[in-house]
């Protein structure tokens, strides 16, 4: 893949003030993008991001928008088209749901109602050619098949009803030219989420490692992810990254 792929276009991340997110940002941004970095709450370390962008010659800018506000979403959308001319890729990083403090319904609010809120005001901004790029987890993708932990259901059970909610849009998309591909990683060393779930249940991720044979780091994750932002696959892709064969084996719907 050439520097230059991206050359022209401009790219939503979400979630992307840290992890996978930034990561993703950053290699989208050396492939000639220019990026909007997503945050919730944490500017300053988003504004970190977008200087380190710029200092390796890219643009980008840092937009705050919590994606369970519509109103916030659409304007997350558009300061792309007016920083930078258009909107061209969107990828939908963004997830949670093990937070204690924020509601029972919040991971459906976050992980499925917004994820198809921003699609639907990312590709209302989108011209043909478009891509939309979902993030999710093996263990969400394969979660009518697959058990997982206890603590992670309730999170599982929402990012595969965002996975479906997406997907049932591909026909809309696909009349306006633009592709829906989906990544779906293992448990990611160093994430918040990985920490979380084996502090609640320890041995988790030695677990998964074993199983997966190695567990991808975040930087690896980001540069699957970055990939499929202009990977040559047909709409409706899933991509599925690293340790994969013991959740297909138990499933019958890959």
């Amino acid at each position: 893949m050439s520097s230059t792929s991206l050359a022209g276009k401009t790219a939503v991340i979400t979630g992307s003030s840290r992890g996978v997110g930034a990561d993703t940002a950053k290699l989208l941004a050396a492939q000639g993008a220019d990026v909007v970095i997503n945050y919730r709450q944490k500017a300053p370390r988003a504004n970190k991001v977008v200087k380190e962008i710029e200092e390796a010659g890219g643009r980008a800018i840092a937009v705050g928008a919590d994606l369970t506000s519509p109103e916030e979403v659409r304007g997350l959308m558009r300061a792309a088209v007016d920083a930078f001319g258009s909107l061209d890729v969107l990828v939908l990083n963004a997830s949670g749901g093990m937070e204690a403090d924020l509601g029972e319904d919040y991971a459906m609010r976050l992980n499925r109602d917004a994820q198809l809120d921003a699609l639907l005001a990312g590709t209302e901004l989108m011209t043909d050619g478009g891509r939309v790029v979902f993030v999710t987890s093996h263990q969400a993708h394969f979660i009518r098949d697959v058990e997982t932990m206890d603590q992670y259901v309730a999170v599982a059970l929402s990012k595969r009803a965002g996975e479906d909610a997406l997907v049932e849009r591909i026909p809309e998309l696909e009349a306006k030219g633009i592709d829906l591909v989906v990544v779906s990683g293992d448990m990611i060393e160093g994430t918040v989420t990985a920490t979380l779930l084996n502090r609640a249940e320890p041995g988790a991720l030695d677990a998964r490692r074993e199983a997966a044979g190695r567990l991808y780091s975040v930087a690896e994750f980001a540069a699957e992810v970055a990939k499929m932002a202009t990977a040559d696959v047909k709409t409706g892709h899933v991509e599925l990254v690293g340790g994969a064969e013991d959740f297909l084996a138990q499933s019958t719907d890959s």
